[in-house]
């Protein structure tokens, strides 16, 4: 069945139970069309697609540029050395990019809100999209205030920190971080896409800069080439001597490379506010594989080139520039002006994710609450389309922050964003997972995936199996320090494996308050209501000249 037959059937299947508005009817902005109803609640979706292409291709791009890369790939050197940092970045990379494609197949044939969380209610079980979605929900809450306290240290930098500024950095980071998404989707997509744009253009500058320098373009002209590679080597043994210990180094550096990947799924959660979702969402898609090429894999690269992993300062977390590989190489060679200028972009970076966090998890919420897995309160929009009650809840969370000015609750608050790091892999295998149900039931229901003209991977499910695997180990396996001899703490073991038992505790809650439902099979699942038909695949406001058409191919 192709997708002209696909959309024939189920607009006739969907007659009578499912509301089109389009542009100038209601609270829609021009040549605009939504599924306004849910058929299985009843609810109305009252979300705007008003995120432009140049908005999400940027997200896309460098939405998630950030700490974890500009500071933290100094610690894979160290658990790994050069070689070892950059087989994990490799790995995690073929990771990311099978489960982005896996979901960009879903984003595509389904563009609605709700994204993954939506997908994995649908399309595995109810009970599975309602723990995926509040554990999700619950990370990201947690993380923001973490967000908002490392951008606030990164401040540092340039001001001694007393508790009055750090009280006063906090108030000021929060309430810029809460307006930008309460002024509506449009300033967030152009906030992130100003970010976007600030990140690549650090590391770009901190990959060409560090090149120049390892090759002895820097003041002191001393050529370094692979010398770090051989001296002190290009594996490090973390944390146990011999080639066991490099083996764990390497395992342990790929929890850090995940860390600096962590947060591209977020991207279905603008496929229900974009514009032409289709052709953009799987443009987006399509140029990740790039990103996780220059920015990452070769970032890495010249990080192992520029520092030794066992240099004494990369041990030293200050959560500043001055943490950072780049700044401690460029230093070394004699450049003493950049490591504000990194700072500065590096503080960009944490404020993006705080931004994108809020963002995120309000869409979270609010796509529970649309397929009644939240309370309704939460569906609320305003008449431009801002999911207010989600927004403003989602808000309050942010609040933690000020945990940081006391040092026994900024304990606490870092031990609780220490728990939910692990739930990245819990959701990229989720996704996997739920790709792999909806594949199998557009076979059995003879739909045909090969007909779309957005996005077919054609080798699938083999990358939605490679990353399902990878994530399985990872989940199982990222405690194991806690099992050698000497290396119990309870307080490590809860971090490393919590959020199993908070996973199964959601979806066994769920499951015996609903009734008990089995499994769907595969010919038993819905691939027919509420999903949007070519009638949003249009371009709003197309570019007309050759310099909008230009920019229009290159964002």
């Amino acid at each position: 069945m192709n997708d002209e037959q696909y959309y024939s059937e189920k607009k006739d299947a969907e007659v009578g139970t499912v509301k089109v508005v389009p542009a100038g009817e209601g609270d829609h902005d021009a040549d605009e069309y939504d599924v306004k109803i849910d058929v299985h609640t009843g609810l109305h979706d009252g979300l705007h697609r008003e995120m432009k292409q140049r908005h999400v291709q940027m997200i896309a791009l460098a939405g998630t540029l950030g700490t974890g890369l500009f500071l933290g790939s100094g610690k894979a050197i160290v658990h790994a050395g050069p070689a070892g940092a950059l087989i994990a970045y490799l790995l995690i990379g073929t990771v990311v990019y099978s489960m982005i494609n896996s979901l960009g197949e879903l984003m595509c044939f389904a563009p609605i809100a709700g994204g993954y969380i939506h997908f994995a209610e649908r399309f595995v079980h109810p009970s599975f999209g309602f723990a995926l979605g509040w554990m999700q929900w619950y990370s990201g809450v947690v993380s923001l205030p973490t967000e908002i306290i490392s951008a606030t240290l990164i401040i540092g930098f340039w001001t001694e920190m007393t508790t009055a500024k750090l009280a006063g950095f906090i108030t000021l980071l929060l309430v810029l971080c809460a307006s930008i998404n309460f002024f509506g989707v449009r300033w967030f997509g152009e906030s992130e896409f100003v970010f976007a744009l600030i990140k690549i253009a650090l590391i770009l500058g901190l990959i060409i800069g560090g090149l120049v320098v390892d090759l002895g373009g820097g003041p002191n002209h001393t050529r370094l080439g692979f010398h770090y590679w051989r001296v002190p080597g290009a594996f490090a043994s973390y944390p146990l001597p011999g080639n066991i210990g490099k083996f764990t180094g390497w395992f342990t550096s790929l929890l850090q490379a995940a860390y600096s990947f962590s947060g591209m799924e977020a991207l279905a959660m603008t496929i229900g506010e974009l514009q032409n979702p289709r052709k953009n969402m799987a443009k987006a898609v399509k140029r990740i594989f790039y990103r996780i090429l220059f920015f990452y894999v070769f970032g890495i690269i010249i990080v192992g080139m520029l520092v030794p992993s066992d240099d004494p300062d990369l041990l030293t977390s200050t959560g500043t520039a001055a943490s950072s590989p780049f700044v401690i190489a460029f230093n070394r060679a004699g450049i003493k002006a950049l490591p504000s200028v990194i700072n500065a972009g590096v503080l960009t970076s944490a404020f993006s994710a705080g931004n994108s966090g809020l963002y995120g998890t309000s869409r979270m919420l609010y796509g529970l609450a649309l397929r009644g897995q939240a309370p309704k309160i939460f569906v609320k929009t305003t008449s431009s389309g801002l999911p207010i009650a989600s927004l403003a809840f989602s808000t309050i969370w942010i609040l933690l922050s000020y945990m940081a000015i006391s040092d026994g609750a900024s304990t606490v608050l870092n031990w609780l964003s220490n728990l939910v790091s692990i739930a990245t892999f819990i959701c990229w295998g989720c996704i996997c997972i739920t790709f792999l149900r909806w594949k199998k039931a557009m076979e059995v229901q003879g739909y045909d995936r090969s007909a779309t003209k957005f996005l077919y991977i054609k080798i699938q499910p083999w990358p939605a199996y490679w990353a399902l695997l990878w994530c399985g180990i990872v989940i199982i396996f990222n405690g194991y320090t806690v099992f050698l001899n000497g290396g119990w703490n309870v307080s490590d073991f809860i971090v490393a494996y919590l959020n199993i038992p908070l996973f199964g505790g959601l979806f066994l809650i769920h499951w015996l308050v609903t009734g008990r439902k089995p499994f769907p099979k595969a010919h038993e699942l819905d691939l027919v209501s509420n999903i949007p038909g070519p009638e949003i695949d249009v371009d709003v406001n197309p570019p007309t000249t050759k310099v909008g058409k230009f920019f229009a191919w290159l964002f």
